[in-house]
């Protein structure tokens, strides 16, 4: 094919360019292509506007390329512009180019100062120019303008890095001759994600504004600061000429004047000025669009691949179809009730690693919330032994009683088992939400039919209402069962003959007995009462044991700090102070002994409510019990006085009867209400999911308005649709098109250790002062002959892996009041 296989190249990048354009800047990131980059008013709209010879880029001061602008250059009989936005319109004013582009950029952006990585895609064909595709990109500026955001800067330094670091980009790094070189923020940028330079191309302007007695004929001789494909020199027109409206041909020609004259640079002329860089770039382009177009085809087949499946249930898909509708129909409530059950026994392809939801959550509410609701039930203990003295002198009535009274007892268990009425509906109520919200978790797959989400809902959710009906009144018969029959022949039950003493003993070896040593619970916890001056509130590794809580220095388990005994431990809330973001409970111990070296209690303090809660309930199964609160009418503390020790010891023993009575309610209602709540919530709900829901919305007798789709799902298949064809489209633009070209090799490599990536720049003599220090001569730029066939090995590999791009992270940025 030759050299015209060459010169097709870049007309072929640039059909992609417009084939991928309609499916966003995701595609045409990869297509080989050049970025121009440098600082604001370092000169790069004038390279431009010199390549094509017409003034049709805005302009004024400040940051003006506020968005990417991928500029294709088509040379063409006829000279137009076209913007891929305005597509059929031909633009043959160039100053209509340019308020169409500014009227583009303020559409997206805003009339101030604000930018977007949106690009704006602009072809001109023209007479007088080369093929070639450039990226102008947003000038590197530092301090924020205008509505600006703060952080402008590193936006624009990740708008320019998601083009620049992709291998298939060539980098034109703008850099004006009157600035050092070394402080040069484009060659910076560059460096990062191209080290070894084989993508950089430096361009030095503005050297006819350089002070007298200085140039640049170092760096433009590739010397100074040495790149692997070198520097050309260009001169742009001043702002006085730009104001004067002088005409880019008169420019050209001064430019090339310019460099003829000028003693530095006459020797070098012919490798200096527009269209020497033009056609530079042209030769370097399409060398290297010929090196990538392998790793560019790999890439669109893999995209294409990923998307085959889906574009062709969109295209199978017919909306109006009745029968697909019903298919699609069935096919939804199936998979939500397969989602559901999958939350709900904890099998789901996704696994939440952030919060807990469905089942796992149904579960902390039933071993974790509901026994500390229980616990809390039994703290007034000065209410309850008024209670049972009360209920002893009133079964006597007016005579002395020589016996505890059976009577008593069943008054004040009975009194205490209807008590346990309002947590358990409360904890039907909270698991009741829980079901709920994931039923709604499940549901909101249905999105792209919104009438059979809403109906769904509705059917769902008045089912789960239904249920939780069922399972109160199931609830509230459990506990009446309880008061129907006083079991005081229970083998858990102590009697009359046993004391508090003996009772307590055998509980707690019951306990310790059943659970033996092992661990309970393990995770970090802050003490967070010890004094600054004593090393201040630390964080540690606890590990609560059925005998023990032992803490560690850290998670390793090696360094044992403590271990504190269980016996005789009680917890209490403490309240979170003014400034802490966390929840704390104290660990006392009720002998008024000291807990931990001199401190009485110990405050530990957690990051959350449920984590509090999860500590609360392990406690509580080691055996350590909350806090019994003990006040009497004015709040002193002060106990019961009994002027009858015949009384006080009834009152003793029936509230230890009480005591052991109601931990077999509690353990037996602990047992029955998750049982419950999963046969008749839970189990009952996936029941009507998988098997009735189906029939009650084909009962509603609309089932082909229920899969009307969403005005969402419509414009996602048709893009899905847009980008198959699209990448199809550059697939076969592709396959028609012959590598078997020639082409140059890359420059050999050079010495570019002179920019440090993760050191600041060290302070450098600027080019206009002083001789600059010459670190040995590297290649030249090459000259542009006729292409001779070879092999293209010391080019770019196409499947080489992208550099790593160091990343500069943004100091806090204060909030505007």
């Amino acid at each position: 094919m030759g050299n015209r296989g060459m010169e097709d190249l870049i007309p072929l990048v640039n059909r992609l360019q417009d084939a991928l354009s309609s499916v966003g800047q995701s595609c045409s990131l990869y297509l080989p292509q050049i970025a121009v980059v440098g600082g604001q008013s370092a000169g790069k709209s004038s390279v431009l506007e010199n390549f094509v010879g017409r003034d049709f880029l805005p302009r004024g001061s400040g940051i003006v390329t506020r968005r990417p602008l991928i500029l294709q250059l088509l040379s063409a009989n006829t000279e137009y512009g076209e913007f891929f936005h305005c597509k059929g319109k031909k633009f043959t004013d160039f100053d209509e180019i340019r308020k169409e582009i500014e009227a583009e950029t303020r559409r997206l952006t805003g009339s101030n100062k604000g930018i977007s990585p949106v690009p704006i895609n602009l072809r001109i064909c023209s007479p007088h120019v080369l093929n070639l595709t450039l990226v102008d990109l947003p000038g590197i500026t530092k301090v924020p303008v205008g509505d600006q955001p703060p952080d402008i800067e590193y936006q624009i330094r990740d708008m320019i890095m998601q083009f620049i670091c992709k291998e298939n980009c060539l980098i034109l790094a703008v850099t004006p001759a009157n600035t050092d070189l070394a402080n040069s923020d484009a060659l910076k940028l560059a460096k990062d994600v191209d080290p070894q330079g084989q993508r950089t191309i430096g361009v030095i302007t503005k050297l006819d504004l350089m002070d007298k007695g200085t140039d640049a004929r170092n760096i433009l001789e590739n010397r100074l600061l040495p790149l692997r494909r070198g520097y050309i020199g260009v001169v742009n027109r001043s702002q006085k000429d730009i104001d004067g409206k002088k005409d880019i041909k008169a420019a050209l020609l001064a430019e090339k004047k310019f460099f003829l004259s000028h003693p530095s640079y006459k020797h070098m002329a012919e490798s200096m000025g527009t269209p020497y860089l033009q056609r530079i770039l042209n030769q370097q382009l399409t060398n290297h669009i010929r090196d990538t177009l392998p790793a560019v085809r790999t890439h669109l087949q893999g995209q294409l691949q990923d998307l085959n499946k889906e574009a062709e249930k969109c295209k199978q898909f017919s909306p109006d179809d009745p029968g697909q509708r019903t298919k699609t129909l069935l096919q939804s409530v199936q998979r939500l009730a397969v989602d559901f059950e999958k939350l709900i026994e904890g099998s789901g392809d996704r696994v939440d690693t952030v919060n807990l939801s469905g089942g796992a959550k149904i579960n902390r509410i039933f071993h974790e919330s509901f026994p500390n609701e229980l616990v809390k039930i039994k703290l007034d203990e000065r209410k309850l032994r008024r209670e049972i003295n009360y209920a002893i002198r009133n079964t006597h009535g007016v005579r002395t009683g020589l016996f505890t009274p059976d009577m008593a007892f069943e008054a004040i268990v009975k009194k205490q088992i209807s008590r346990l009425k309002g947590p358990c509906i409360q904890f039907v109520d909270t698991v009741r939400q829980e079901l709920i919200s994931t039923v709604y978790q499940c549901i909101n797959k249905l999105s792209s039919y919104p009438k059979l989400q809403d109906e769904t809902e509705r059917i769902v959710t008045t089912e789960i209402r239904e249920q939780e009906s069922k399972c109160r009144d199931q609830i509230v018969l459990l506990i009446d069962i309880q008061l129907a029959y006083i079991n005081t022949k229970h083998e858990d039950f102590i009697g009359f003959t046993n004391d508090q003493q003996m009772y307590n003993q055998s509980n707690k070896k019951n306990v310790a007995r059943m659970a033996g040593n092992h661990v309970i619970r393990k995770g970090w916890l802050t003490i967070s009462n010890i004094g600054i001056m004593k090393g201040g509130a630390k964080e540690y590794w606890f590990i609560l044991s059925a005998e023990s809580l032992s803490w560690f220095k850290d998670d390793e388990e090696k360094e044992k700090k403590y271990m504190l005994p269980l016996d005789n431990l009680k917890l209490r809330d403490v309240e979170k102070g003014f400034m802490s973001s966390k929840f704390v409970f104290a660990i006392f111990n009720t002998e008024l002994r000291n807990v931990y070296k001199d401190y009485k209690c110990l405050e530990l303090a957690c990051y959350s409510q449920e984590e509090l809660d999860s500590w609360k309930a392990s406690l509580l199964q080691a055996g350590v019990y909350p806090e019994k609160v003990i006040v009497d009418g004015q709040g002193n503390g002060a106990p019961e006085n009994f002027t009858d020790p015949q009384l006080e010891r009834q009152v003793e023993t029936i509230r230890n009867l009480v005591d052991s009575y109601m931990s077999i309610i509690y353990k037996t209602i602990k047992d029955l209400m998750p049982k419950t709540i999963m046969h008749l919530m839970i189990n009952s709900v996936k029941e009507f999911i998988s098997s009735e829901l189906l029939a009650q919305l084909y009962a509603l007798g609309e089932c082909s308005a229920l899969m009307d789709e969403s005005p969402e799902q419509q414009q996602h298949r048709e893009e899905v649709l847009r980008k198959h064809a699209a990448l199809k489209e550059a697939l076969a633009v592709i396959a028609k098109f012959s590598t078997s070209t020639c082409t140059t090799p890359l420059p050999p490599p050079v010495d570019s250790s002179w920019i440090q990536p993760s050191s600041p720049t060290l302070p450098r003599k600027s080019v206009t002062s002083g001789k600059p220090v010459v670190r040995g001569h590297a290649p030249s730029v090459p000259r542009v002959h006729a292409p001779t066939p070879s092999p293209s090995t010391d080019g770019l590999q196409p499947n080489r892996a992208p550099p790593s791009v160091p990343r500069r992270h943004p100091p806090a940025i204060p909030k505007v009041k």
